[in-house]
């Protein structure tokens, strides 16, 4: 079944729009916490999987006379193969795999992008014999992945061993569960030679990524959730900070004013920063300052820290 009288399969548009709704529910959470990096390069992997499963639906379709055959043949073979060839630098990014920098950086280029450029950009756009370009054109790519697999799987392995051992399981459970969800693109080269239907190849590429956002979705939810409550935590603890300063002031006859300059000079600011935030000479600051160590019966602003009995 088909949408939009496009060649594009109803499972497919499915999964573009439950994908389209994680990748900006996931980009919301990157720019409230723009330090996650894991979660940046994740978005990266979601929008190339949106880019493969928007043009690996829509072409080749003759109704787009705009766009030749042949380009949109490119164009959706090379989703598919940039897709597949992010997976270890995504892992080596995401999750510090220092094992597969040679795949990232060196392999994926020669193995996978090397020969989908001279099978694809130069002979079938010369020719236009796709069954030729896609028969030759995935023979590389397919062992290598086998390899690539392989390789991810000793690497991911050997970082699960060092994080457990620091009692990181979240992270080396999150890492594996990634890995079992993009191993199924091994395939791709095999679904392509064949000729496979739209709906199978889509559904063995995207079902585990698919599971692997909600997990993500869920644990930022839940990431959210005990954020707020320790944010909480601490302005109530800051509420009772504020109120035991206070009691002690008075407990050692401190005046309004000599509170205003005990508190950031608690806090470990000088008499000029004191001057101006209260728009008081510095002079003032010291008077109020050397009352406050009078009534105190301190010499020195550590001792005054200790006396009041908060940490300002």
């Amino acid at each position: 079944m088909f949408v939009l009288g496009s060649e594009m399969h109803l499972l497919t548009f499915v999964f573009l729009l439950m994908e389209l709704v994680f990748f900006f529910f996931q980009l919301w959470y990157y720019f409230a916490w723009p330090k996650d990096k894991s979660r940046f390069w994740y978005l990266i992997l979601l929008g190339l999987l949106i880019i493969y499963n928007l043009t690996g639906g829509l072409f080749p379709d003759e109704q787009y006379s705009w766009i030749s055959i042949r380009l949109q043949n490119i164009i959706a073979y090379g989703s598919g193969f940039i897709m597949a060839s992010y997976f270890p630098f995504y892992f080596y990014k995401a999750f510090d795999l220092k094992g597969l920098r040679f795949h990232a950086v060196y392999g994926v280029p020669l193995f996978l992008l090397l020969p989908y450029i001279l099978c694809f950009w130069i002979f079938y756009a010369w020719t236009g014999d796709l069954e030729t370009a896609v028969r030759y054109g995935m023979v590389v790519p397919f062992i290598y992945s086998l390899y690539l697999l392989w390789a991810m799987r000793k690497a991911i392995q050997l970082k699960s061993i060092d994080l457990n051992r620091n009692g990181i399981y979240e992270s080396s459970l999150e890492m594996n569960a990634v890995y079992l969800a993009v191993a199924p693109w091994v395939c791709m080269s095999v679904f392509s030679y064949f000729q496979v239907s739209q709906w199978l190849e889509v559904l063995a590429t995207n079902l585990g990524l698919i599971v692997i956002t909600i997990l993500f979705m869920l644990r930022s939810v839940r990431f959210e959730r005990l954020e707020r409550e320790r944010l909480l935590a601490l302005v109530a603890r800051n509420k009772q900070d504020i109120q035991d300063f206070e009691t002690s002031c008075l407990a050692f006859g401190l005046s309004r004013r000599e509170q205003e300059i005990a508190a950031p000079l608690c806090a470990g600011m000088t008499y000029k920063q004191i001057a101006a935030s209260l728009y008081i000479s510095e002079k003032t600051v010291d008077a109020h300052v050397r009352r406050i160590f009078f009534k105190t019966k301190v010499n020195k602003k550590i001792e005054l820290r200790q006396r009041l009995g908060v940490a300002i």
